[in-house]
């Protein structure tokens, strides 16, 4: 499977001329009133992977968005999954990594030991797509407790393998609704880190990835600031406010410049994203992924 490994370059560099060359054609796109604000951020975060990168995935909203882009601008992306599945081509959307259906289109399956040991802390894998319960400015995520970690409110799935992708794969995009209960100041527990206390704080710890490169919300597109690493809002989706964002934010949000709008979805974004949730719920007799 070594033909894989593609990692040229850095995916920072390759993603930022991906969106500067236009190489998604925006055309057809639809109304505001024609897509719900979830299809946005889908739409939004499928756009970041570039055909041809090996993606890690995680379970629910970026895998939707992984396999999107799989199924439209990126139909050569590799998918990863923790379970084993390499070039993994679902159908429908998996319940959870232990799903057949990753398994039943993929070009290989392999132990977990060798998804993480060859692929991923070996530096194979391109982009980490993972989602997240609360995330602090630096893009720390918790996905562990909501509450003290000894009596919490909530106890969330837990860490799975994200603390290794976020860790080891070389750039990551993390999506997640916006909302001060989401985007916190102080995360209950830190799960997999991010640029952890900011600035090159990250580079203490020896990690060979390079960090999460983007944050996609309902609402708008988060990119770290090159030098102190603190996420800033710049670009908003369409129809979206600073206001709104700013208040959905549990610090106070920095923004940019000449803040972008992002490209509504096209016809055809909606159409497959559409197709693969209405296979995903007959196939699991209305039941989500």
């Amino acid at each position: 499977m070594e033909q894989h490994a593609i990692g040229v370059g850095t995916v920072t560099d390759r993603l930022s001329s991906y969106r500067q060359r236009g190489s998604i054609a925006l055309t057809g796109t639809v109304e505001r009133d024609s897509y719900t604000t979830d299809e946005m951020m889908t739409v939004a975060a499928s756009r970041e992977l570039r055909d041809g990168v090996v993606c890690f995935v995680g379970i629910g909203l970026p895998s939707e968005a992984a396999n999107l882009a799989r199924a439209t601008h990126a139909p050569d992306c590799f998918l990863v999954y923790e379970s084993g599945t390499l070039g993994a081509k679902p159908d429908v959307l998996p319940l959870s990594i232990g799903d057949g259906v990753l398994a039943e289109h993929a070009d290989s399956v392999v132990s977990v030991l060798e998804v993480f040991n060859y692929w991923l802390q070996a530096g194979r894998v391109d982009v980490g797509f993972l989602g997240a319960a609360q995330i602090d400015r630096f893009g720390n995520i918790n996905t562990t407790v909501i509450g003290p970690y000894d009596d919490p409110k909530v106890r969330l799935p837990g860490a799975g393998g994200a603390p290794e992708i976020a860790a080891s794969a070389k750039e990551v995009i993390v999506m997640l609704r916006h909302s001060p209960r989401a985007f916190v100041e102080e995360l209950s527990f830190v799960t997999s880190v991010g640029y952890r206390h900011g600035g090159d704080s990250r580079k203490e710890l020896g990690y060979s990835g390079n960090g999460p490169s983007v944050i996609i919300t309902d609402l708008g597109v988060l990119r770290p600031d090159p030098e102190t690493k603190e996420f800033t809002l710049t670009a908003l989706h369409p129809g979206r406010t600073v206001d709104e964002a700013s208040e959905a934010t549990g610090w106070d949000l920095k923004v940019s410049d000449g803040v972008e709008t992002t490209g509504a979805p096209t016809d055809e974004e909606l159409r497959v994203l559409r197709e693969l949730r209405e296979r995903t719920e007959r196939a699991r007799g209305g039941q989500r992924a």
